[in-house]
């Protein structure tokens, strides 16, 4: 009887594939984290791996590299079953070594076909070996694409914008009153400074704390949604990380291609830059997280995965005085799937599963005090960029309204909004919560923008 291991973080999926192999002669093997799947694929050596994209502790594209790397697994045929629909993370799983991908809802003969395939030795038409396709034929095809008092314990919990522009930067008289730099939040709260992003924004942002600071040893914590590059860019230029006094605690998830460290590294290799990151003097420490929760100091921090390509993640930091979430790069599922072209398989099903995932975030952003997120696009200009993953305004204020929140700011303005289109943006977005009758309050992000976290008022009984 041949095996198959099913790694996925969601039992209900799990049990479904489960009830769909064993008739057909499979015998089973289940894990729920990807640390958890590579130590079973080590001790049984299954004939097939059937592999979740997004999960904690060890996401889908490492667990394939991990595999691949095994000489003892050389045999085990790997297929990818995954709620993202984008070309590139389909490319990526390819490129890693996965032999199949399906995009859930996962239909049974779907499944038992794909199954035929890589159990026969044929390749999907899809993968990058089929017809002699190189990867770089494939690619062408894509679209283009401390000091306590200051950080809050005296209970002045805040955040302020240093950067809040997506995909380039776009300096210039156009973006004076928004700002052009990309993303880039600071959040002081409870004798901590947590930084959200490390966009072009950084910069000014470590100007700013090495002149309030001078030579004050400072313990911040950057914390990295994900490795595009409008997220990362800025962080050669962070003057704390040039400073051996300071240390500098970097938080993130280990990316579709590399490890968060092999990445921020590359970026400043040589011809690109002429400083290395072993090179810079301060105490930098670069982790990969794992679980979903964890604490920095007293802030508990939550994280979620986000609709967008690659791993890309979404943080709620929890503070004394009130709740941050902070969602820089999503796509709503539903809209995506809504559209002709874009569902997968049966067409309710894919619905279905697609409000299933905005549910999560609901879940995940409810009655949080600030929403963070990304509102890249009003309706028009989201219908020729579907699958690019990035927000639509009206689908935003849509999900803030149904979460609870109290002050949404619209985040990640694209490069081609000068300051005028971004006021109309926020002047729509308002008429939106006034035909809701929601108190809902919505702004724009905005560079030096400073928002106080204050705890609510209890009235008297």
């Amino acid at each position: 009887m041949k095996t198959v291991l099913l790694i996925d973080d969601e039992p209900v999926f799990r049990e479904m594939l489960g009830e769909l192999l064993e008739p057909h002669g499979w015998k089973l093997l289940e894990a729920g984290d990807g640390e958890e799947g590579l130590t079973m694929a080590a001790r049984h050596k299954p004939d097939l791996v059937l592999c979740d994209l997004m999960m904690p502790r060890c996401n889908g594209f490492a667990v394939i590299r991990a595999l691949r790397s095994d000489p003892a697994l050389k045999q085990t045929r790997i297929i990818i079953t995954t709620g993202s629909s984008y070309t590139t993370d389909r490319l990526h799983a390819f490129e890693c070594g996965a032999d199949e991908y399906l995009v859930k809802p996962v239909q049974l003969r779907d499944l038992l076909g794909a199954i035929e395939r890589v159990t026969s030795g044929q390749l999907s038409p899809l993968s990058p070996a089929a017809d002699g396709e190189s990867v770089s034929a494939i690619q062408a095809t894509l679209p283009p694409a401390r000091v306590a008092q200051a950080a809050g314990a005296d209970g002045n919990n805040f955040l302020r914008f240093w950067g809040v522009r997506g995909s380039i930067p776009t300096p210039g008289p156009a973006t004076l009153f928004y700002g052009g730099n990309t993303s880039c939040v600071e959040v002081r709260a409870d004798g901590e400074i947590i930084i959200l992003d490390a966009g072009s924004g950084i910069r000014p942002l470590g100007l700013h704390l090495a002149s309030e600071f001078k030579n004050t040893p400072l313990h911040l914590h950057l914390l990295i949604s994900h490795t595009h590059w409008d997220h990362i860019q800025g962080f050669p230029f962070f003057l704390p990380a040039y400073n051996p006094v300071n240390r500098v605690n970097v938080h993130g998830y280990e990316g579709s291609r590399a490890g968060l460290e092999s990445i921020l590294s590359a970026q400043m290799e040589s011809p690109y830059f002429p400083i290395g990151l072993k090179q810079m003097p301060g105490n930098i420490r670069i982790q990969e997280m794992k679980g979903f929760e964890f604490t920095i100091g007293k802030v508990g921090v939550r994280a979620t995965f986000t609709n967008h390509p690659g791993i890309c993640m979404g943080y709620r930091l929890n503070t004394s005085t009130g709740s941050i979430a902070f969602l820089p790069d999503n796509e709503p599922f539903q809209r995506l799937r809504s559209l002709p072209g874009h569902a997968e398989g049966d067409a309710e099903q894919s619905r279905a599963f697609a409000r299933n995932q905005d549910q999560r975030l609901i879940d995940f952003v409810k009655d949080v005090d600030v929403l963070i997120i990304d509102a890249q696009y009003n309706d028009r200009e989201y219908q020729k960029h579907v699958g690019w993953g990035h927000g639509c305004l009206d689908d935003v204020v849509a999900l803030a309204v149904l979460a609870g929140v109290k002050r949404l700011f619209l985040f990640h303005h694209d490069p081609g909004h000068d300051d005028a289109e971004i006021s109309r943006m926020v002047a729509w977005a308002r008429q939106i919560v006034a035909e809701k009758k929601s108190p809902l309050r919505v702004e724009a992000a905005r560079e030096g923008m400073e928002v106080f976290l204050k705890p609510e008022r209890k009235t008297k009984g």
